[in-house]
């Protein structure tokens, strides 16, 4: 029987701070001095105002049409801090943190363990470069992360920035193990319909979404897309053993609009892999970490992947890390000598950074320190029952979806019509909706809510309530 593991040791002993002297070097004091920049900017006194103008004029937002961001009737919101499931903007207007930061937060902001791990961790060392070398916090994380799942499975763990760099090592390293095992036809990769995983070149190859990767689909990988499983049983044969592996984001497609999958389908996607030979991705850059209700998505059907991409939640949403987890199996046949050519050519700068390793260790351990999962039980009771209340019989609403604490909602105009999508209802309702002390962000005009897992219950009435009286503001 597969044993999952929720307890997980992190400990880790601490190392004496470095004994920093000042060197009275010349050559080193006057290359230092050239250094230093001919004048400094300091911006603590800066007013909104100004930090605005400043934003417009230098700042470039991802996923934004900046003709309207940079418009002068446009004023962008400044966010200044953060404490448990709220943030403040830069007047001190309090708003409940409705999408966890782009769904990475998880315990909350300025969380005390964290805080305190990443300042320990600075006392020491802030970065060190992982070719060549290693450092513990990454390879505590690595054990913590390995005994998350059963034993002999999930036994390897490559670090990289974010959910993009996760899923653009899987499939690298999925193409490159069917080079070094001799069979190299296996080239190519499956994805569904309205997928997302990512926007670095490979990783947005295998995005099922038009808007986002048209206009790059000549330069990743060559992918095929199905909307199904029962697709996948379909294909022909000789198509079946180009295949090198299958991606999916399971149980939930988060930029498809919170589209959820049939129950079971893990499993039938996990037997269909064994079935073909094809390795089978999941990307869990967004459901992983309790989100769904579990520590990861797969949890539900206990269905374990060749590949594993995490990412966003990892360090409780407070520095970019992310992790591919993979088998043995696949580890070994990427051993060889130099001369054999079978090194895994695949790394960035930062990849297992020791700050945000110790904040992942930080964040790891207050699952269980803090009945985190346990706690979603009663959070999730009271999310259904506030969508039910406040959106169950809506004449705008069409659909409400909910998996854990993640929920959606489809904001629809009369007779049940969909809004022009460059009317941009949804985000009209979502901007409306800051006077009423919430942020989110939707998909389309489909609003999602997805709080830090620290939120209270009185809290998630409070945000589904805010929601709803938007709608009335703007439908």
């Amino acid at each position: 029987m597969e044993h999952w593991h929720d307890g997980i040791d992190l400990s880790f002993a601490g190392h004496p701070k470095p004994d920093l002297r000042h060197r009275e070097d010349p050559i080193l004091i006057e290359s230092e001095r050239r250094l230093i920049p001919p004048r400094a900017v300091t911006v603590s006194t800066t007013t909104t105002n100004e930090l605005r103008a400043l934003d417009k004029a230098h700042l470039w937002h991802p996923f934004t049409q900046m003709q309207g961001w940079c418009a002068p009737d446009h004023d962008p919101l400044i966010i200044a801090r953060g404490e448990g499931a709220f943030l403040w903007d830069s007047e001190g207007n309090r708003y409940l943190d409705g999408n966890s930061s782009i769904w990475t937060n998880i315990h909350g902001h300025h969380h005390p363990v964290i805080d305190a791990a990443i300042r320990d961790q600075l006392e020491k060392m802030a970065h060190c470069s992982a070719l060549g070398f290693t450092n513990e916090p990454a390879i505590r994380l690595a054990k913590a992360l390995v005994d998350c799942f059963p034993a002999d499975t999930l036994a390897r763990v490559f670090f990289t920035d974010d959910g993009s760099t996760a899923m653009e090592c899987a499939c690298k390293m999925a193409l490159q193990y069917w080079q070094l095992t001799g069979i190299p036809e296996r080239h190519r990769f499956v994805a569904f319909d309205q997928a997302y995983h990512g926007d670095t070149a490979g990783a947005a190859s295998l995005g099922g979404i038009g808007t986002f990767h048209e206009r790059f689909q000549k330069t990743g990988f060559d992918v095929l897309h199905v909307p199904d499983v029962a697709a996948l049983r379909e294909l022909p044969p000789e198509t079946v053993k180009t295949l090198a592996g299958i991606a999916i984001e399971p149980l939930i497609q988060g930029a498809a609009g919170m589209r959820l999958w049939p129950a079971g389908m893990l499993r039938e996607l996990r037997d269909w892999c064994d079935e073909t030979g094809v390795l089978l991705i999941f990307d869990e850059v967004m459901t992983g970490f309790g989100r769904t209700g579990k520590l990861f998505a797969c949890q539900h059907e206990k269905v374990i992947p060749d590949f594993l991409a995490l990412a966003k939640g990892l360090t409780g949403g407070y520095l970019p890390l992310a992790a591919t987890l993979t088998h043995e199996r696949i580890f070994s046949a990427f051993l060889g000598t130099i001369e054999e050519q079978k090194t895994f050519y695949y790394g960035h700068s930062y990849c297992a950074n020791p700050l945000a390793c110790a904040a992942a260790l930080a964040s790891l351990s207050l699952f269980e320190t803090d009945h985190t999962l346990l706690s979603l039980g009663p959070k999730r009771v009271q999310l259904a029952d506030s969508l039910s209340r406040h959106f169950g019989a809506h004449p705008n609403v069409s659909d409400i979806r909910q998996l854990g604490l993640i929920a959606a909602i489809d904001i629809v105009g009369e007779n049940g019509e969909a809004f022009p999508w460059a009317d941009l209802t949804g985000a009209k309702i979502c901007l409306a909706a800051r006077k009423h002390g919430i942020l989110t962000r939707p998909v389309l005009d489909t609003l999602v809510f997805m709080p830090p897992m620290c939120v209270t219950e009185t809290e998630i009435d409070q945000g589904i309530s805010a929601l709803a009286r938007a709608v009335a503001d703007l439908v």
